[in-house]
């Protein structure tokens, strides 16, 4: 797959990279050797290959997010170590 200057000069506007026609020239070659060599990948059988997201073996583990429900005094002593204003709990300005 051939890549353009044109594209070169896209990706580098976005990158906020600003590149000599020298490097233009350059790096469109590397790119179009790079799309090439990945190219490559669509000439191999993977028809019999499971899919898989990770092969590592290592899964996530997650607890349950179960909802406990606090006494009153619980609720009163929690709300007793913060500043209210308005009935809500009043935090720092995070800017």
């Amino acid at each position: 797959m051939a890549i353009t200057a044109e594209e070169i000069k896209h990706v580098a506007e976005l990158s906020r990279l600003n590149l000599t026609e020298n490097e233009i020239g350059k790096f469109t070659d590397q790119m179009g050797s790079v799309l090439e060599y990945i190219g490559q990948l669509d000439e191999v059988d993977t028809s019999k290959v499971a899919s898989t997201a990770q092969v590592s073996g290592l899964v996530d583990v997650w607890r349950a997010d179960d909802v406990l429900a606090w006494d009153g005094e619980e609720i009163k002593n929690a709300l007793s170590q913060g500043e209210l204003e308005g009935g809500q709990i009043k935090v720092k300005r995070v800017l």
